[in-house]
């Protein structure tokens, strides 16, 4: 196969395959990954008062997002399995209708983290979809990625629109 079109996850006889980050240095690294969920005024009250039926919304999604972040490497195909050294579920209302979710992953290794950091946004955003769908299914999730990575060879990324 022609060097300049060879695939990463794809070895010579054209089979997938885990990329060797063996030879790679160890070095810090930390990701963080952002996301939304747009709900009825009246849902994100009830989170608020925790009234919700199911109980409380955001610690049960915090724990959820974490548990995802460390298991990413089951979810995601050909991901390596990391050991992520903290991971931080954060929220903030955005308005009275729109909560944003942050997710913060750290490691030291030598691949990056940024998978872990949009795995527990998306798990997160999930959990709390579960917790309230029975008072409000047109809840929708958007602006979903990664806002800051650092570490490894390509150092650092800053999106620069959230």
């Amino acid at each position: 196969m022609d060097e300049k079109r060879r695939f990463t996850h794809i070895n010579e006889q054209g089979q997938a395959q885990m990329v060797d980050v063996g030879e790679k240095p160890l070095t810090k690294r930390v990701a963080i990954a952002y996301g939304e969920i747009h709900m009825h005024q009246t849902t994100a009250e009830a989170i608020k008062n925790q009234t919700i039926k199911k109980g409380e919304v955001l610690q049960v999604a915090r724990i959820a997002g974490i548990m995802a972040a460390k298991k990413t490497f089951e979810l995601i195909p050909l991901c390596h399995l990391l050991a992520l050294t903290k991971c931080e579920i954060d929220f903030r209302w955005q308005s009275e209708e729109v909560l944003a979710v942050e997710c913060l992953a750290k490691t030291v290794g030598n691949t990056g983290v940024e998978m872990e950091a949009l795995t527990g946004v998306n798990v997160t955003l999930l959990t709390i979809y579960d917790m309230c769908k029975a008072m409000d299914r047109e809840m929708t999730m958007t602006n979903i990625g990664l806002i800051e990575k650092s570490g490894g060879k390509s150092g650092m990324f800053k999106r620069s629109d959230i």
